[in-house]
């Protein structure tokens, strides 16, 4: 699947004359919804071409910090840049370069495939003449030519997140954002899903940002991940690096352990004390929504 170089003045513009600023910078990043603190003074960089992981318990500000990022939720000037570009000054040239999959369903059961990435198109404002060619890359990219014509209420679960990927894609971004792109898979989807995605990063070069709750997909597929807990970043780095952290500080302070650290020792270690009732978990509505998704791709 190729990229499309021309997103716009707005876009490519001037913030980036080199095309060496980082994918995703973020510096001091807070943001509250009315006493509660959601995210507490995140700084990560994310790199052009990096698979980057943002871990956490539900409620640890994940999707708040992707909500900033994608221009959903306002923030000051200087918090966040994508290619250069403040999130705060710049929202439509920022928007041009992004895919978004939210963790809640995107797609219409009531269309079909095809249908359902044409109208992406048309949102992402891809140009008339450019549509059908576009629509029809992005449905074989994810494996759905073939399924195109047929009403979405007919797909499988895996079929369901491969569209909403294609509908991510139609724009054909410099960055795609996924908020936990395999919630209620089973491993077999979960697998396609990946695939799908490590075939397009390879042939664009396009930058991930994915959160998740799979260790074993953070630990296989992102470059480096960062793991919030209450709002902050409690650890960062290459899933390899935060296993030899572990281990070392397991040497270090003799405690027992068996075999070598998994990346869900990491997760437990830095996300697993201080978890309580007003924090884990997230709150109903969140409970509620991804529950909701779960049991629609099931």
């Amino acid at each position: 699947m190729t990229r499309r170089t021309d997103h716009g003045t707005g876009a490519t513009g001037t913030a980036d004359p080199t095309g060496t600023a980082a994918a995703i910078e973020c510096t001091d990043l807070a943001y509250r919804f009315g006493e509660t603190r959601a995210v507490d003074g995140v700084d990560f960089t994310v790199e052009p071409g990096e698979v980057f992981g943002l871990l956490g318990p539900n409620g640890a500000g994940k999707t708040t910090a992707i909500r900033a990022i994608t221009t959903l939720l306002p923030v000051p000037a200087g918090m966040i840049r994508v290619f250069g570009h403040d999130v705060a000054r710049e929202r439509m040239p920022v928007r041009r370069l992004l895919g978004y999959v939210p963790q809640q369903l995107s797609a219409d059961g009531s269309l079909t495939g095809r249908e359902n990435v044409g109208l992406f198109a048309k949102v992402y404002d891809v140009p008339r003449r450019e549509r059908r060619p576009r629509v029809d890359e992005a449905l074989a990219a994810v494996g759905l030519t073939d399924a195109a014509d047929r009403l979405v209420s007919t797909y499988s679960g895996g079929m369901v997140r491969r569209l909403e990927l294609a509908q991510a894609l139609v724009s054909a971004p410099r960055l795609l954002i996924l908020d936990e792109p395999t919630i209620g898979l089973d491993p077999i989807a979960r697998t396609s899903v990946w695939a799908r995605l490590t075939d397009v990063r390879r042939a664009t070069g396009m930058t991930v940002l994915v959160t998740t709750h799979y260790m074993d997909e953070a630990d296989q597929y992102c470059d480096r991940v960062a793991l919030m807990h209450l709002g902050r970043i409690r650890a960062l780095g290459t899933p390899a690096q935060l296993k030899e952290e572990l281990r070392e500080l397991r040497r270090h302070t003799g405690a027992a352990a068996s075999g070598t650290a998994t990346l869900e020792d990491v997760f437990r270690h830095h996300a697993g004390s201080g978890l309580d009732d007003d924090h884990a978990g997230g709150g109903f509505r969140d409970v509620r929504s991804t529950r909701r998704t779960a049991s629609r791709l099931g």
